[in-house]
């Protein structure tokens, strides 16, 4: 048994997306989202992070055109819309406290600027949080995950268009309205970062719509400065819907080092690190920092702003912040002699003191120690990590069982860190494992990419039963949370 540090009360639980989960994409008078054009590449390397993500006309009129799920494996999904009262009982059965899931906008508004919204996607998520409360699981609800409606992006800009904050903020009124008596704590934009790895699926600009790549990159600024409006905005309608309710940012954490003490490397590790931080400085701070300002001047990019944006942006600041955390990078100034890794952020230089998952993701635990105490030291408001887990290609052995040791390995060594960093009085309310259940990687659409506890015999084709199946790390699991993390044996 370790000394656990874990404070009473700790969240333990899993993560899901509605668009990587529910399937049903075109049920109940939901409509097209950007995650509907999303492909499954199989002839794309699952290493080539643009490719698998990127979406220009022809791909969105294709996939306009495709009337069935086709290739298109977030239209599938885990089936989690018919199936969400078995995978909630597996969830309790585990031992859950928090489950976090997203509400897909094109459930509650299919393009988005309608006047009313549609009732049959109110009464959906109203069944599910219900059954969350019910089984005594606390819902985490993300207003914005990779889900936006699809006509927001044929029809007007995307996060571009200034109408689109108009109609997200209208989204989260009737959100917060229906469900206040059952979610206290909201997240409002799944890794707001990724503006610029994956435009598109974040803001759902078409980088080909411009003609120079720096007018596409003073797009991107734009839609961004449009979201942490709309997010400062969620934020201040949430509590006036339940004062008690708790709002959180979420960014991905990347962080990274210098190949070695050169001061070079050193720089360039700093900059990278200053430039992760601009997500969640501008949503905890309330404040753009002074380096991007300059950045913009000397880029000539203007970025159109309200005159009472910058204010609200700086008067509804968010409660905790709460992040992904997959893996590090590594920065030289040699880089382009090293030998190169990929993941699901980015490619950098390869650590030769990290293993490697088989899809090219460096496995760094001391890592996330490392990032928990350099996020608390510079905001010290409440941290939650909301997505972490391992992708395998897990299978059944002779015996029907899914023996995924390396998986609890992956976990018991993040779990020690995190242990060591809340003794250091790291302030942390929860965690979340990513995919908690198998579902459709976001990047890859794959579902041979597994990270859950639970098996879904389904294939990259969508070919199976979708019955669950529990693997070896769910007991395990379910012994950690019972024991509020002292139990990693």
């Amino acid at each position: 048994m370790t000394k656990s540090y874990f404070p009473e009360g700790f969240l333990w639980g899993g993560a899901i997306a509605a668009n990587q989960a529910e399937g049903a994409w075109d049920v109940d008078g939901k409509g097209m989202s950007v995650a509907d054009v999303a492909l499954y590449k199989p002839d794309v390397s699952v290493e080539d992070y643009k490719k698998q993500w990127h979406v220009d006309e022809q791909a969105i009129a294709e996939a306009i055109a495709e009337k069935g799920t086709g290739n298109y494996a977030k239209r599938r999904g885990i089936d989690f819309y018919h199936r969400y009262k078995e995978d909630i009982a597996l969830f309790k059965e585990m031992g859950f406290k928090v489950l976090r899931v997203s509400i897909a906008w094109t459930r509650i508004f299919p393009r988005g600027d309608e006047a009313k919204p549609n009732q049959a996607g109110l009464a959906y998520y109203r069944d599910i949080l219900t059954e969350l409360k019910e089984n005594g699981i606390e819902p985490l609800v993300t207003l914005s995950h990779y889900e936006m409606p699809l006509d927001l992006v044929t029809e007007y800009q995307g996060w571009v268009s200034r109408e689109v904050v108009d109609f997200f903020v209208k989204f989260c009124k009737v959100v917060f309205a229906e469900y206040k008596d059952l979610v206290t704590y909201w997240l409002t934009f799944n890794e707001i970062d990724s503006v610029f790895r994956h435009p598109f699926t974040t803001v759902g600009v078409v980088e080909e719509r411009y003609e120079t790549k720096q007018a596409a990159e003073a797009a991107i600024y734009q839609a961004l400065h449009h979201q942490f409006v709309a997010s400062a905005l969620a934020t201040k309608y949430g509590r006036l819907s339940n004062p008690q309710a708790k709002i959180g940012a979420m960014v991905t954490k990347l962080m990274t080092y210098p190949e070695d003490c050169h001061p070079e490397n050193i720089a360039l590790a700093e900059k990278a690190n200053r430039e992760n931080h601009l997500y969640s400085d501008v949503q905890v701070w309330g404040e753009y920092p002074k380096w991007l300002l300059r950045e913009w001047q000397e880029k000539d990019i203007e970025v159109a702003m309200e005159n009472w944006d910058l204010a609200t942006i700086k008067e509804y600041t968010v409660d905790f912040l709460s992040f992904s955390y997959y893996m590090s990078l590594v920065v030289s100034k040699d880089a382009e002699q090293r030998e190169k890794v990929s993941g699901n952020i980015a490619t950098g230089v390869k650590n030769p003191y990290l293993p490697m998952t088989e899809w090219g993701w460096q496995i760094d635990p001391v890592g996330l120690r490392i990032s928990l105490l350099s996020l608390y030291d510079r905001y010290r408001i409440p941290l939650f990590i909301v997505e972490n887990g391992v992708g395998a290609a897990d299978e059944i052995d002779g015996n029907g069982e899914i023996n995924d040791q390396y998986r609890i390995d992956y976990f018991k060594a993040h779990f020690e860190q995190i242990n060591l960093a809340l003794k250091e009085g790291v302030e942390l309310m929860g965690y979340t494992s990513w995919g908690c259940i198998d579902i459709v990687s976001a990047s890859t659409s794959q579902m041979s990419k597994r990270y859950g506890f639970i098996y879904v015999d389904a294939d990259d084709e969508g070919n199976g039963t979708y019955d669950r199946k529990k693997k070896r790390s769910f007991d395990w699991y379910k012994k950690v949370i019972a024991s509020n993390g002292s139990d990693l044996a």
